[in-house]
């Protein structure tokens, strides 16, 4: 007889406030995990794994268990809001028996690259296992530690959708277009920008975030000239502080930071709660 298992992950999405394009080169992020949550259930089977294709991938090449897979995602996909990260995060943690959040990352980043073709690094795992509600998590990539920052009451975000779309296959994090010197030049200058708005008020953090956006458009080249016309639209908005191009680039989501939640359309960002399983026999 097949004993009977349940296990529910859910897995926020991730909002980087600043430290874009740091991960690989030993740099910087400080970021946290939003109100929008994918779902993952797995459920003991008699009739192997079944599910989605792509994850009944993800759980195989995790060695998952024979389990019927399910998931609801209120992530976008391809929007720079780290839904194929929150994807495998679930599939690891449902998966695996881990003894703490940066394994469950390390084994969501190696089935990523083996499964969906990415080779990214490592701020969207460890922002959405690491965090504490009501912080951003400070992530060193040198020495891969994490600590927890308490975000003060007047940093308000909001998102504002490009309409643009990547496909994570297509994307290049170390395109040879871009200089080892150019993008080691980005890791330096970030990093100091996210130093500095530990300590900083939020009419300064504006600033860096519109510095961000202008390195990711002339240094990493991760823009477009559709992407910064509408970047560009929104800094110039009546209460908006600052803005920039969020995630791996070339699409996806625009970081607002606001005055007031009466600035910009939709809903203000929610730090979170980090990612978590549930079992049940």
């Amino acid at each position: 007889m097949v004993r009977k298992m349940r296990r529910t992950a859910s897995v926020p999405a991730r909002i980087n406030i600043i430290g874009e394009h740091t991960d690989l080169l030993g740099g910087m992020a400080l970021s946290f995990p939003s109100q929008h949550r994918l779902v993952l259930s797995a459920s003991t089977s008699s009739c192997g794994v079944s599910g989605d294709p792509i994850v009944a991938r993800l759980w195989e090449v995790a060695g998952g268990w024979d389990a019927e897979l399910t998931i609801h995602s209120e992530i976008p996909i391809g929007a720079g809001m780290s839904s194929s990260a929150a994807l495998c995060v679930a599939v690891a943690m449902c998966s695996g028996n881990f003894d703490d959040e940066m394994d469950v990352s390390l084994e969501a980043q190696r089935i990523e690259h083996e499964v969906l073709g990415s080779d990214c690094g490592l701020l969207d795992q460890i922002a959405i296992t690491h965090s504490i509600k009501g912080h951003a998590t400070l992530i060193d990539f040198d020495s891969i530690s994490v600590s927890d920052f308490r975000i003060p009451s007047d940093w308000l975000f909001k998102l504002v959708d490009t309409g643009i779309r990547r496909n994570l296959r297509e994307t290049n994090y170390n395109s040879s277009e871009v200089s080892n010197e150019t993008r080691v030049m980005h890791t330096l200058q970030e990093s100091d920008r996210v130093r500095e708005a530990l300590h900083c008020d939020v009419s300064r953090l504006g600033n860096l975030l519109n510095q961000s956006h202008a390195s990711i458009r002339d240094n990493i080249r991760a823009s477009t000239p559709a992407i910064d016309i509408l970047v560009k639209e929104v800094q110039e908005t009546q209460g908006v502080l600052g803005a920039r191009l969020m995630g791996g680039g070339y699409g996806g989501m625009i970081l607002a930071l606001i005055e007031n939640d009466e600035v910009l359309p939709g809903e203000l960002l929610v730090p979170s709660v980090s990612a978590f399983f549930e079992e049940a026999l």
